[in-house]
């Protein structure tokens, strides 16, 4: 995908223009208490909060821009690498040299790891600069990118999982009835699936997330039993969630589309995905796999190999709507991932960010599009 820069004298990358040198990087833990709907089913995974790890980054002659690093279960280990280990890195860099400074952080901490922590701490920074740089242009994220194919991207429900095949069904049809055309489920049963298939109809495509349960031999079996239910993919089947050959066997063997990649990170594990065969729709976050920059190399790789990506995106930070701006510059069959929640006490972004008839808006606003709420990140920071 081409990267295409604003024209005013401090666009991003052109020459001979003073540095805009970083002056501060703070971090804010957000947690956010949730309904998820989930709470009284049998066997869900308890879920009260979402926790975020937003960054700020600060600027001299510029603005300030904003992240999102993934963290839910460890938030505390994302703000730490960022507040303890990038942050004293970062002061006095250029923040017009986003690809140097990801390589320079990717280099110099492999050895803390090439995938997890040290990669959603590196897509905070990221996200940030690539705020810093849309703001300064005068431009919205997808002009940067090469401009937005279309400004409204259809969204589909992402359900907790609930175990009950009862409250499955009721979940599928309130989700529907909100106007969401796509479902997806997070069961690991054909009970369930089953009954949101009933719920849904025939023609809703239904997409199952089983967040890598089973043995290949297991999820061979299990695929046999949801066959009937006319699933649009079944994701993450298999731990771990790296065994691409075993993924690849799987779906050549049962002809089902396979999903998978919100566990990958960087475009070479996306590469070594592809190469193997192991999936017909990849679903990088951009608050895991490195932040924006890595996400426009796996979105090139996706192309040359055909694959379908659908970016895992079930966020309500930064990373949301980054996720947005580059849904926007792709085509018209890719989704935006919503979680379909009961309710929110709390959004950084407000009703900004919330689908109306299953639809999300593509920010128009320089950078990102908007900044968060700051009354929401002093009253549910951690």
């Amino acid at each position: 995908m081409p990267v295409v820069l604003g024209t005013r004298r401090n666009s991003p990358l052109e020459p001979n223009v003073a540095k805009m040198k970083i002056t501060n990087v703070e971090t804010h833990l957000l947690r956010l208490p949730v309904s998820s709907g989930a709470e009284h089913a049998s066997g869900p995974t308890e879920w009260p909060t979402f926790d975020y790890v937003l960054v700020r980054i600060d600027t001299d002659t510029g603005p300030s821009g904003w992240g999102d690093g993934f963290g839910y279960w460890v938030p505390q280990a994302t703000r730490a690498v960022i507040d303890h280990t990038f942050a004293p890195r970062l002061i006095g860099r250029d923040a017009r040299d986003i690809s140097g400074i990801s390589q320079s952080l990717q280099r110099e901490f492999h050895l803390s790891g090439r995938y997890g922590i040290t990669m959603f701490a590196i897509s905070a920074i990221d996200i940030a600069l690539w705020d810093i740089a849309g703001k300064d242009a005068g431009l919205p994220l997808h002009r940067l990118l090469g401009g937005a194919r279309r400004s409204e991207i259809p969204a589909y429900a992402s359900l907790f999982r609930y175990g009950q095949p009862e409250r499955v069904a009721e979940r599928t049809r309130h989700a529907s009835q909100a106007g969401f055309g796509q479902i997806k489920l997070h069961e690991v049963t054909a009970e369930a699936v089953a009954a949101a298939r009933d719920a849904a109809g025939g023609d809703v495509p239904l997409m199952l997330d089983t967040n890598c349960p089973w043995t290949p031999a297991q999820a061979q079996n299990m695929i046999e039993q949801l066959r009937d239910y006319k699933l649009h993919w079944l994701e993450e089947p298999i731990f771990p969630p790296e065994d691409f050959a075993s993924l690849a066997r799987l779906q050549s063997a049962t002809g089902m589309s396979l999903a998978a990649g919100e566990n990958c990170c960087t475009a070479f594990q996306f590469k070594a995905m592809f190469e193997a065969g192991a999936v017909t729709y990849a679903q990088p976050s951009v608050t895991k796999v490195g932040g924006i920059t890595e996400m426009l190399k796996v979105i090139a790789l996706a192309e040359a190999y055909g694959i379908s990506l659908v970016p895992h995106c079930p966020y309500f930070g930064p990373g949301l709507l980054a996720s947005l701006h580059l849904l926007g510059t792709m085509g018209d069959d890719v989704y935006a991932e919503f979680l379909y929640y009961d309710s929110l006490e709390a959004s950084p972004y407000g009703d900004a960010i919330v689908p109306v008839t299953g639809i999300m808006k593509v920010p128009q606003m320089p950078g990102l599009g908007m900044d968060p709420d700051p009354h929401v990140l002093a009253d549910y920071g951690v």
